[in-house]
């Protein structure tokens, strides 16, 4: 079996697959600071729990946008699964060109994102995939499956915190799509001011993105823990699919393997 992991700014995402299946997907959150120990030992304690055998995982392949967590977690790995993992960066081989001048400065986490897409909803079709995670990213891949362009924007939970960070009077609050667009209390005006102006700036972005790259039947995809909160609310994507990431690192390590 595969072990994937999805390194982000606010939780590790984990995804075990036998061959294409996916088995099972767990989160656990990045702010806390843990040893190797502790990450080996919690995540084979979270797969037992579940049914899911942590002697049968041979191979763990990594994304992540946070460098000081790699130590402790790719040590983990090696010493409770037996496996070394492939960190997915400069070297590994993605199957997507990047047209950019450098390469290396795009995440880890957005390349996979675009090769999941590509090979999964566009193939000969250009592809734009809207990740809803601590920041939302717009990432544009031409019909060749190369990637063109990027745009990052605050993400909806960044936005959230900086409105009751900011400003004193304003209280946290949940997330979620207001009944009105004309609310009249404090709580329902924050959530449609975030939840609509997300929405408006994602339509905003997808269609001049469109527009500027001349593409025709661009397939536009949404994925991230708060993407089904927007996809419902447009018609400008075609799929929601928030297990892209882990798909893309699949579909990754499988070309590792050709390339032995």
């Amino acid at each position: 079996m595969l072990l994937c992991i999805d390194v982000g700014n606010t939780n590790i995402t984990l995804g075990v697959f036998d061959k294409e299946k996916l088995l099972g997907t767990f989160r656990m959150t990045t702010k806390i600071e843990r040893t190797s120990d502790e990450y080996g030992m919690t995540i084979r304690k979270i797969f037992d729990y579940n049914g899911i055998d942590s002697d049968g995982i041979h191979h763990t392949i990594i994304a992540s946008v946070v460098p000081k967590v790699m130590y402790s977690l790719t040590s983990g790995i090696i010493k409770y699964f037996n496996n070394k993992p492939i960190i997915i960066g400069p070297g590994v081989r993605t199957g997507m060109k990047i047209v950019a001048p450098f390469p290396e400065h795009i995440g880890a986490d957005r390349i996979v994102d675009a090769v999941a897409a590509y090979e999964m909803y566009g193939k000969g079709n250009p592809v734009l995939v809207v990740d809803y995670g601590t920041a939302t990213t717009y990432d544009l891949v031409d019909k060749e499956g190369s990637y063109i362009a990027g745009v990052t924007a605050p993400g909806i939970r960044l936005s959230a915190s900086a409105l009751w960070q900011g400003a004193a009077r304003l209280p946290e609050i949940e997330i979620k799509k207001p009944d009105s667009i004309l609310p009249n209390e404090t709580v329902p005006s924050m959530q449609a001011g975030l939840v609509f102006g997300q929405i408006g700036q994602t339509e905003y972005i997808v269609k001049n993105m469109i527009r500027e790259s001349g593409y025709e039947n661009v397939k536009v995809v949404a994925t991230g823990g708060l993407g089904k909160i927007i996809y419902p609310e447009t018609d400008i994507f075609e799929v929601y699919d928030q297990e892209l990431t882990l798909h893309g690192m699949r579909i990754i390590f499988e070309r590792q393997k050709k390339r032995r």
